[in-house]
């Protein structure tokens, strides 16, 4: 990049390149980043404006074509790329943007994100606050008792980048408390069973749940593995209440342990993409045992679902820009 760039500079009228720096050899410039480079800190036209705002949406279809995980520190179009996290620090881009971003993010078609945890401090939580249309002032008790909340899970090994849609529901339950009960668990059982030599486990699982008007639901489903037998049957028994669950989709399912020298007894911390037509939404779950941190965020998603059904209305959380001023 770096190169084309400094070519570009000295006389070059032409840039050979792939898009997110992809090809069969090593060290192809990467188009993502040198179009903005030369267009928006060099001045020189290279595409329109509307085109480059779909810088974004085109790295992120190359990295789905390719079948890999988009790099979230690229330049420009990275999901960190304008990632804001201090306290201070986001009270400062709350008042200026530009005093931490180098240009506006929507240009190329990217959005501010700012992320939450339990050294964030009150600019965070109010900001997120305000990005979720929660009415919440800084001297209000459910802020104190939010930050509280967020350290211990926090120290358990919760992290809601990427898991927006668990802290979402984490900040309107200590606003809104039972409100956002949907259902009660009475119980649910997973059972992997591996019959004969050479033939795969089969994965089933059970649920009890009550529902809305106290009706007792109990299912059963299998599936490829636990956790999509579970998903499946916690997908099953909500269908009975809430027939919009069948429209969720599980994109992305990862699995991360915590503290490697415990070996298998360490905590693991699970991270589930999911959506629907309208918006994809991330959910958390941390557990010793990894079927009981999918639960977690399983019922997350499906959670932030109901809500999302109740609130009336749909966003694209990649496209929640932060106005600017």
């Amino acid at each position: 990049v770096a190169n084309s760039v400094e070519g570009i500079a000295h006389g070059c009228v032409q840039v050979q390149g792939t898009i997110n720096g992809f090809g069969e050899r090593c060290g192809n410039a990467n188009l993502v980043s040198v179009i903005p480079v030369l267009q928006l800190k060099h001045g020189h036209h290279c595409v329109s404006a509307a085109q480059l705002k779909k810088l974004s949406e085109v790295s992120h279809l190359i990295y789905e074509l390719a079948n890999l995980e988009p790099n979230k520190r690229q330049a420009f179009v990275g999901q960190s790329a304008f990632a804001h996290k201090g306290g201070l620090h986001v009270a400062a881009v709350q008042k200026n943007p530009t005093t931490y971003e180098h240009i506006d993010p929507d240009l190329v078609g990217n959005s501010q994100r700012v992320l939450v945890s339990d050294l964030a401090g009150r600019s965070n939580l109010l900001y997120k606050a305000a990005r979720f249309g929660l009415d919440l002032e800084s001297n209000q008790p459910a802020v104190t008792t939010l930050l509280r909340e967020l350290k211990d899970l926090e120290a358990k090994g919760f992290a809601f980048e990427g898991a927006e849609a668990s802290f979402e529901l984490l900040m309107r339950k200590a606003i809104d408390g039972d409100r956002l009960r949907f259902y009660r668990l009475i119980g649910f059982r997973v059972i992997d069973e591996k019959r004969t030599e050479g033939e795969p486990p089969i994965a089933e699982a059970t649920i009890m749940l009550e529902g809305p008007d106290g009706q007792i639901e109990h299912t059963a489903a299998q599936g490829n593995g636990p956790v999509n037998a579970l998903d499946r049957a916690l997908r099953k028994a909500l269908g009975k209440f809430y027939p919009e669950v069948e429209h969720v989709r599980l994109h992305d399912y990862k699995v991360r342990v915590l503290g490697n020298e415990a070996g298998t007894e360490a905590v693991v911390r699970v991270l589930i993409e999911s959506g629907d037509e309208h918006e994809r939404w991330g959910t958390v779950g941390v557990s010793h045992n990894v079927i009981e941190a999918s639960w977690q965020a399983l019922v997350d998603s499906m959670d932030y679902k109901l809500y999302k059904e109740r609130r009336g209305g749909h966003r694209r959380r990649a496209a929640d820009a932060a106005p600017r001023g």
